[in-house]
């Protein structure tokens, strides 16, 4: 059974909730016992052993029951209790008291995580004599079997619920989660340029995401990593400010082996709960425009008290988005021998923010830093709750020598072979399917398990690091500019300029303006375009004296900004159509008008 079809049998299940639970709330029944199903049907092959053995070690430390039952389980967690699901629904009188001794008797690794749920009030608030739905819903559980489903299909689940119950009350699910293709993409860009390095025998490496959700990045990270070298091992780390995904994230990390202990709760701006760790690769994605205004006492103070040595040096962007803080957050955490970063933003971070803006100078400090390695641009409609233009930004503190003081663009939107699939000329998108049905404001999918389409073609084109129709490489300085202010004299009724005391015209506020002056020049050279070094000087007598000879630039006020104008760079002019193009065109359509006015009138 696929995942679309369990996650509707769960789905179902809530529809019980009805009348006495808001929809909103539905989560905070279901959510909480798919967990628990999950670790029941995983446990339930070595269930008994445990309840055997418990006998003999009765007299040990709590701690020490662990351990030993720990082991017979064959898992990280336990449950020492005399039910479980199967039994639960055989006592319709007790089960509120039943599920709490099943609840209560997990290992205490897995008891931790299922506190986060706060699932004892909503056990209180079913256990009414008046009402069987707690055994209802207890029973109905009971009859779905998660044994059959892998650590990724049940990922897949859980983000099918979380998007249903996030449309429910008007949420947005992607604070939650990002679509696995998405995922699949990024964890592709960030090992292709290690795949030799990581099928060495007996290699550990480490990946962290500071906003984990319920752990889909580091599932897939891993998950890849196996696909191509079986004993290698993947330590993943993680935070997750919403408790319902950490709960989620960590009980997965705990069915999968992984050490749960690595998956921090809380704000990864006010209490870094990694602070001391570096890793070897990072994934997120943040959620769009994020405020941090409730953090910004400590983030303020972080910045101004420990500069570059802390987390966030480089600059504060506007406080409602706090994307780059993000991206500070884990560039804090790359190791010297070299870390790389995949990040999801949408468009603000590229350009938003004026030069010696906190959005600029992080820009400036990545960029001139040569930390800044790639950004794709994806199609729009990706995701679950926004249909907005998004990119991936990959990030490398050791770049290889190929790729030293250069950044690449890529351009996967798609929309250059939309165009030419209007056009006749292609027959198929290189880089997104249409869905079926939209779940949400996601109607496009990245196409996957292709090597010419998709997944597998843009990491072609950003592993051949080649110029094409998709791709632009620029160099580091490209990207920066002088913002320059241009004042024009005062002049009193005769029209000539007013004078100050040390005999210099007065500048006139009313006629102030200003220019970015690109760091590089395009010009031709032997028949090819090509970038050199441009001064404010020569751009301004170039550009801005012949139309005002008397203007001048105020060098005190100039100032330095880095912006990614992406669209621009990947624009391609098109002439308009012909006045007679278009009059055809609507005689065209008049006359279609015409036509079947008059077969309604007949």
């Amino acid at each position: 059974m696929d995942f679309k079809k369990k996650a509707d049998l769960i789905w179902e299940v809530a529809n019980l909730l009805r009348g006495d639970y808001k929809q909103s709330d539905y989560g905070k029944v279901i959510l909480p016992l798919t967990v628990l199903r999950r670790l029941d049907c995983v446990l339930k092959p070595t269930k008994q052993k445990v309840l055997d053995h418990l006998e003999t070690i009765k007299d040990k430390p709590d701690n020490v029951k662990d351990l030993i039952l720990n082991k017979i389980a064959g898992h990280r967690f336990h449950n020492r209790s005399p039910f479980d699901f199967e039994k639960l629904k055989n006592e319709p009188n007790k089960v509120a008291a039943n599920l709490r001794n099943f609840v209560n008797n997990f290992s205490s690794s897995a008891r931790e995580i299922i506190e986060y749920f706060n699932f004892d009030d909503q056990i209180e608030k079913m256990d009414n004599p008046q009402s069987d739905i707690l055994f209802l819903i207890v029973q109905e559980f009971a009859d779905i079997d998660l044994s059959d489903m892998d650590s990724m299909e049940m990922g897949y689940v859980f983000e099918e619920l979380i998007r249903k119950f996030a449309e429910q009350s008007n949420e947005t699910a992607g604070e939650h989660f990002t679509p696995r293709e998405v995922i699949k993409l990024m964890v592709n860009l960030l090992f292709i340029a290690d795949d030799a390095s990581l099928t060495k025998e007996g290699i550990v490496k480490t990946l962290y995401d500071p906003a984990c959700g319920t752990g889909g990045m580091l599932s897939i990270g891993e998950q890849h990593l196996h696909s191509f070298n079986k004993e290698a091992k993947l330590e993943v780390f993680g935070q997750e400010i919403n408790p319902e995904s950490y709960a989620i994230c960590k009980s997965d990390m705990l069915i999968k082996g992984q050490n749960p202990a690595n998956i921090k709760f809380g704000n990864s701006f006010t209490i870094d709960g990694l602070e001391d760790e570096k890793f070897d690769y990072m994934l997120s994605n943040p959620p769009f425009g994020v405020d941090w205004k409730k953090a910004q006492k400590i983030i303020k103070v972080e910045n101004e008290d420990k500069g570059y040595s802390g987390r966030f040096g480089a600059g504060l962007p506007r406080i409602n988005d706090g994307s780059l803080l993000f991206l500070q957050h884990m560039i804090s955490k790359v190791k010297t021998s070299g870390t790389r970063i995949g990040i999801v933003f949408n468009g603000s971070p590229l350009f938003t923010g004026q030069a010696e803006s906190g959005e600029s100078n992080i820009r400036k400090w990545i960029i001139e830093k040569d930390m800044l390695e790639a950004v794709i641009a994806l199609p729009d409609q990706l995701f679950y709750n926004t249909g907005i233009a998004t990119y991936i930004w990959i990030v490398n503190n050791k770049k290889c020598e190929e790729r030293k003081g250069k950044v690449q663009l890529i351009n996967a939107t798609g929309q250059k072979d939309e165009e030419l699939i209007e056009e006749g000329k292609l027959d198929f998108n290189r880089f997104f399917d249409k869905m079926t049905k939209s779940l949400g404001n996601k109607r496009k999918k990245i196409i996957e398990n292709s090597e010419t389409k998709g997944i597998g073609f843009i990491t072609k084109l950003y592993g051949d690091f080649e110029e094409n129709d998709f791709v632009k490489i620029y160099p580091n300085d490209f990207f920066g500019y002088h913002r320059v202010t241009v004042e024009s004299p005062m002049v009193n009724e005769k029209n000539q300029p007013v004078k100050d005391k040390k005999g210099k015209s007065k500048a006139d506020p009313k006629k102030r303006d200003y220019e970015n002056i690109p760091f590089l020049k395009q010009v031709e050279i032997n028949g090819s375009l090509s970038l050199v070094p441009q001064t404010i000087d020569e751009y301004f007598k170039r550009e801005v004296k012949p139309h005002l000879p008397n203007a001048w630039i105020d060098k005190k006020k100039t100032k330095i900004g880095y912006e990614i104008n992406f669209t621009k760079y990947f624009y391609e002019f098109k002439p308009l159509r012909s006045l007679s193009d278009i009059k055809a065109d609507i005689l065209a359509l008049e006359e279609s008008s015409l036509e079947l006015e008059k077969k309604v009138l007949i």
